[in-house]
């Protein structure tokens, strides 16, 4: 009996490696898009320990430890029990549109904008089912995306480039708020101007089976959550809480524990290699830096269409230290395309599984609400620049006075 060529057992394995390698590459085009610059960069600038030191320790560690609490919040049902609370004060289908923006808008202040989004995009499709307005569901999953955005950008545990940002400037807490809040008031009464497009029509009390986790599973993310709070105000190194929340889920939650985004911080970790590298190739860092210089804001706001605002505001940081100027611009560059901002992604995903056929229909409403809020905030910092400049302030000297 003849044996079977082997060209013909080796296809088949071939064929579901490169299937689960495209598969990959497909969920996480941004972590494999950073790991390839990553290996690019390393035929320039051999590997070596200094490549430990490229990497930001304190900000991985926050952010594992942050996204750790949140993912232990969301299981213990928090975020949704509170959302349902309010809804059931909503006797209008605007009432009801209010509550599914405005709890993203205020939630991703404190949980980051993208734990907000796979929390209560889900419950908004569930909701607007239930009380018969699937003819809301774009509109309204466009705004949640938006909501979320927007407000996340207001403190430095909001979304992961004000995490990196915050800790590389050396900035107070109060400083960054400051500095956004007028972008953050502008966005929420945009929102509710929204609102107002869409004819509101009376809906009885609409509820959605919500249950809240036991003492135990809210206490320990609250315990943890109050223990990284005095982390990003430097009074427990970050590192030592990463370990105990490591140490304390590999005992009592790994569920939580795995559901961890890994492929964000290892986005981080090969940006900072990258970054760290081409920082060394003199030639490329005076290309970058002259392109950059004073141009900061602009050139945040454009990369981050093309390439997301987080890796934008890490790239970026690297040749620039107009901390305010890349704050602005990194956090207003999420909003355009639908990958400005990776948690954009989330809610396009819930959509497109649930309604496949409205696809291309979300993507054009989204695009456009987008594009009309950037637009806004643009002006909006156009306008702010002007005012300093009557008055003489320069960016550090700004930042110094808040």
């Amino acid at each position: 009996m003849r044996a079977a060529p082997r060209g013909a057992i080796i296809c088949p394995h071939m064929k579901k490696v490169l299937g689960a390698v495209a598969r990959f590459a497909k969920k996480e085009a941004v972590l494999c898009i950073a790991i390839l610059l990553a290996v690019v960069s390393a035929f320039f600038v051999p590997p070596s320990a200094q490549y430990l030191d490229y990497i930001d320790w304190d900000t991985i560690a926050l952010l594992f430890s942050l996204m750790a609490v949140m993912k232990g919040f969301q299981r213990a049902g928090l975020f949704s029990f509170l959302a349902n609370k309010l809804l059931k004060r909503a006797d209008s289908s605007r009432k009801i549109m209010a509550v599914l923006v405005f709890a993203p808008f205020f939630f991703s202040m404190v949980v980051t904008n993208d734990v907000s989004l796979i929390t209560f995009v889900p419950f908004a499709l569930i909701v607007l089912k239930s009380a018969g307005l699937e003819r809301l569901v774009i509109p309204t999953v466009v705004l949640q995306t938006l909501a979320a955005n927007l407000g996340s950008m207001l403190t430095p545990i909001g979304n992961p480039q004000n995490l990196y940002l915050f800790n590389s400037s050396g900035m107070s807490f109060g400083q960054l708020v400051l500095i956004m809040l007028p972008y953050v008031a502008l966005s929420g009464a945009g929102l509710l101007a929204a609102l107002f497009f869409f004819k509101s029509a009376p809906v009885q009390g609409v509820e959605v089976t919500s249950s809240l986790g036991n003492a135990f599973s809210l206490g320990w993310p609250a315990a943890f959550f109050a223990v990284c709070l005095l982390g990003l105000f430097d009074v427990i190194p970050t590192l030592i809480i990463a370990a105990a929340v490591l140490v304390f889920l590999l005992i009592v939650d790994r569920k939580t524990l795995c559901a961890v985004d890994y492929s964000l911080l290892g986005t981080f970790v090969a940006l900072f290699i990258f970054i760290g590298n081409i920082g060394n190739i003199p030639a490329f860092r005076d290309f970058l830096s002259s392109v950059i210089h004073g141009h900061e804001e602009l050139v945040a706001v454009l990369a981050s269409q093309v390439m997301s605002n987080v890796p934008a505001a890490l790239l970026l940081s690297g040749f620039s230290s107009e901390w305010g100027a890349l704050i602005v611009g990194c956090n207003i560059g999420g909003l355009g395309t639908l990958i400005a901002s990776m948690a954009s992604l989330i809610s396009y995903k819930f959509v497109a599984r649930d309604y496949p056929a409205w696809r291309l229909k979300y993507l054009l409403q989204f695009t456009v609400y987008n594009v009309c809020f950037l637009a806004l905030l643009i002006c909006l910092s156009i306008a702010l620049s002007y005012l300093l400049s009557l008055i003489h302030i320069s960016e550090p000297t700004r930042l110094q006075l808040i």
